[in-house]
């Protein structure tokens, strides 16, 4: 395995470091990789005697950061949806507009009309818009197939991605995420589709993870409870869309699973967040869909801070309520519309997002953690959460292999 000294750089490591400092900051740092695992991390005046090493890269004083990680998003789908955001700017809300047979149904038709090779070519390209600043992890949730066939279909999209790019993409299975149209007026008879299909998916390999949408215009409490009993029985981790739109007291059902997250949250109440702070499971904001959809009601980022409940961010992309593809922009929007700190941001979107996929080898720079970082063209990494409109990322290094930015 090829080892790797990478030098002259600003360390924001994100790792406990003697003396507490901010950010685990180290002014003039360097990092020594094996393969694709750090090996060393520290001070470059401390580097060890008579290291050596095959590879020596000056990086010119940039800013140097863990790789980010996406942890939600729906990046597998068919078509766009800018009529209805036209239709919300005259009015009509994401609850009309799904009833009305718009919204995720209208995704499921376009991604079930789309062919394989459409759908992989316009996800990869999405794909790459994150890798370009700096992701290196990502997770890409099913969801808008709907039948057996076309959510195999998506997830199987997913993990060709995983295979062909420079990124790692764990795939979560969100079959409960609407009601198809075959199945009007029969949710529980959808449940009961969805529970058999989890072994079939499961035994091909394709499913990493299994999510929900509980509310009041996808499916409840106890609909979810029943995905979440056949995940369980299949030995996958959970994880749920909950509180979005009202509170469901979806996030203390997750965590009575250890729900590795609960996303969106802006409905999430006191006992929500003391089962989540329990059961250590992960609150995952997402600013674009509060910022698309004109939401007003703020997650409680401060309870969830003083219960020590962590804290991560996502881009949510999808076509009807998040349709961006910029993470560095979601650490702005999180730190202008739920107050977030720029460290709490960065951290939100590297080891806590990691610890949102469970994933523990990745989002800080250490020593064993694997290979996955960023160098940016910036003094300090509060300005990954100041700037927007641009992309600061210099280079990227996944798996121990430096790939283009």
């Amino acid at each position: 395995m090829t080892t790797t000294l990478w030098r002259n750089a600003r360390l924001a490591t994100l790792a406990p470091l003697p003396g507490g400092e901010p950010w685990g900051w180290i002014g003039h740092g360097a990092l020594l990789t094996e393969g694709d695992t750090i090996r060393w991390v520290g001070g470059e005046a401390a580097l060890p005697a008579g290291l050596q090493a095959e590879r020596d890269v000056d990086l010119g004083g940039a800013l140097l950061t863990p790789g980010l990680v996406d942890c939600h998003t729906h990046l597998v789908y068919g078509g766009q949806r800018a009529r209805e955001f036209e239709l919300r700017l005259q009015g009509a809300s994401y609850e009309q507009i799904a009833r009305a047979g718009g919204g995720i149904r209208s995704t499921v038709a376009a991604t079930r009309a789309a062919g394989n090779e459409a759908l992989y070519a316009a996800a990869r390209e999405r794909a790459l818009a994150l890798m370009r600043e700096g992701v290196t992890t990502i997770e890409i949730k099913s969801g808008y197939g709907l039948s057996l066939e076309h959510e195999a279909r998506c997830l199987r999209v997913a993990r060709r991605l995983g295979r062909e790019l420079p990124l790692t993409v764990r795939t979560t299975c969100l079959a409960a995420h609407a009601l198809p149209p075959e199945f009007d007026g029969q949710p529980d008879a959808y449940i009961d589709a969805v529970c058999a299909w989890l072994p079939v998916l499961h035994g091909e390999g394709l499913i990493d993870a299994v999510d929900a949408f509980c509310e009041a215009i996808a499916f409840s409490p106890a609909q979810t409870r029943r995905v979440f009993d056949a995940a369980q029985a299949l030995g996958l981790p959970v994880k749920l869309h909950a509180e979005q739109l009202s509170d469901s007291g979806g996030a203390a059902l997750a965590a009575s699973y250890g729900a590795l997250s609960c996303d969106h949250l802006e409905w999430l109440s006191a006992g929500g967040i003391g089962a989540m702070a329990a059961a250590g499971t992960v609150a995952v904001l997402l600013p674009g869909a509060f910022y698309f959809l004109r939401e007003t009601r703020l997650p409680p980022v401060r309870t969830l801070r003083d219960a020590g409940v962590p804290i991560a961010i996502a881009s949510d992309h999808n076509p009807g309520s998040s349709p961006g593809l910029s993470l560095l922009l979601m650490l702005s929007m999180g730190c202008t519309f739920f107050r977030l700190t720029p460290e709490e941001a960065l951290r939100g979107a590297t080891i806590n997002a990691a610890r949102a996929l469970g994933l523990t080898d990745r989002g800080m720079l250490q020593a064993g953690q694997r290979a996955d970082f960023a160098a940016w063209d910036l003094e300090h990494p509060n300005e990954l959460a100041y700037w927007f409109g641009r992309n600061p990322c210099r280079r990227v290094v996944a798996g121990g292999l430096e790939r283009d930015a």
